[in-house]
């Protein structure tokens, strides 16, 4: 199972990104593909259909808070049960408009609520707000600019959890794949990961047993750590 963001991940390399794909399908076993990103629904199937990308077997949007599976990439009412409880997210907007400088981003629904920020300090100020609040939330910043607050036990490291637990064989081999801040919780895990080499500064830093620094950069990276891994 290889587990990837998109955007700066899976896609960015058109060159690599084919030789990856043609260097799965060249093997013997069988690779199931988990798209994880940030992007909402309707984003991430025109990123698939623009980028030729192969269908998944299982859609993760919205930084965790949405999945979907099977051949319609049919929503998990488990999950999405899971993500309503205690949220609020009318009143996570209200207390982040209070902070100047800080814009909402315009999103489909309110399965998450974004922001962008001009830097570390007003998403300082947004976290410490929130958690004065008592609102139950999990707060995720990323690459220097973007919020993203998610209901309680979302993220794309939860998300995952779940999909190996409902999801995957008990003997699967794992690979998990990111660039930036968001994908942080996936990545430390425990499962084999990779750092693509393209990744944003705050993951340059991270260091950990079962993490995978590439050189290469979006696919490149994955299949430099895919042949480390698991030859």
């Amino acid at each position: 199972m290889l587990a990837t963001d998109l955007d700066g991940t899976l896609v960015g390399d058109v060159i690599a990104l084919k030789e990856l794909l043609q260097f799965f399908e060249s093997q013997p076993y069988n690779v199931e593909l988990v798209y994880i990103t940030g992007r909402h629904y309707d984003s991430a199937l025109s990123l698939i259909d623009s980028e030729s990308l192969p269908l998944p077997s299982i859609l993760v949007t919205d930084v965790g808070t949405s999945i979907y599976s099977g051949s319609e990439l049919l929503p998990d009412s488990k999950w999405e049960k899971k993500m309503m409880e205690n949220w609020n997210p009318q009143a996570i907007k209200e207390i982040a408009m209070q902070i100047p400088g800080i814009s909402l981003q315009s999103l489909p629904d309110d399965r998450r609520v974004s922001f962008y920020v001009n830097d570390n300090k007003e998403a300082s100020m947004l976290r410490q707000k929130l958690k004065e609040s008592d609102l139950s939330h999990t707060f995720v910043f990323s690459s220097g600019r973007d919020v993203d607050v998610l209901p309680e036990g979302a993220g794309k490291g939860k998300a995952l959890q779940y999909i190996v637990k409902e999801y995957a064989d008990d003997q699967a081999n794992i690979l998990v794949a990111g660039d930036s801040g968001n994908d942080l919780d996936m990545l430390t895990l425990g499962y084999p990961a990779v750092i693509v080499g393209n990744a944003q500064k705050e993951l340059l830093e991270v260091n950990r047993e079962n993490i995978y620094n590439a050189t290469k950069a979006c696919a490149g990276g994955i299949q430099q750590a895919w042949k480390h891994y698991y030859g």
